[in-house]
């Protein structure tokens, strides 16, 4: 069985499909407690710098751009190697699906971070 990387709003309720629960945004989001949340891993060290994420602010406009400097920090982040093989090892044994809080489902960094993982993974 291939397991894979999913995203979804942290706002729907978890899935059987969902298998390891990571929050993937710096701050905790609004309106969900920790029990409702259901999250096994909170990965603020692999987030967007809070510098680049408030010149992005959800704006469509800024997608790429953003998606460029969110990519370099990834590249030069200490953290994502072994986040990357973290997360390598947990598709062995199921899905992982990553939370954010965004409103769009189009543009927000989730997206941007599954490709990267995805990429990094598959070789």
């Amino acid at each position: 069985m291939m397991y894979h990387t999913i995203i979804k709003r942290i706002y729907e309720p978890p899935g059987e499909d969902d298998g390891y629960r990571v929050l993937v945004d710096r701050l905790w989001p609004r309106g969900i407690s920790k029990e409702r949340a259901h999250i096994d891993e909170w990965a603020k060290s692999i987030t967007p710098s809070s510098e680049i994420r408030k010149e992005f602010h959800h704006d469509p406009d800024l997608m790429d751009e953003f998606k460029q400097k969110y990519l370099f920090e990834l590249d030069n982040n200490q953290y994502s190697p072994a986040f990357a093989e973290h997360i390598r090892k947990k598709l062995e044994h199921g899905n992982v699906t990553l939370l954010y809080a965004a409103k769009s489902q189009t543009i927000n960094h989730a997206i941007i971070l599954k490709e990267w993982l995805d990429q990094l993974i598959s070789g």
